[in-house]
């Protein structure tokens, strides 16, 4: 590889990475996980699903973001 192929920097903003999107993606999935197995509130598991969906979709379009 040339110098300018690895010094070239990223357009992409510091927050849109994927390392720190896919982490927030992952926790997101924990929360679900974690919402779905309590058994103390009924609108936790309510939404239990929807925020494993999100995750998992966020999940999936990070992964396809640069490094």
């Amino acid at each position: 590889m040339t110098r300018a192929a690895i010094s070239r920097k990223s357009s992409w903003p510091r927050w849109a990475r994927r390392g720190s999107m896919e982490n927030i993606a992952t926790a997101l999935i924990a929360i679900g996980f974690l919402m779905l197995f309590q058994p103390f509130a009924l609108s936790l598991y309510t939404y239990s699903f929807i925020t494993m969906l999100a995750g998992t979709v966020m999940f999936i379009i990070v992964s396809k973001f640069p490094e």
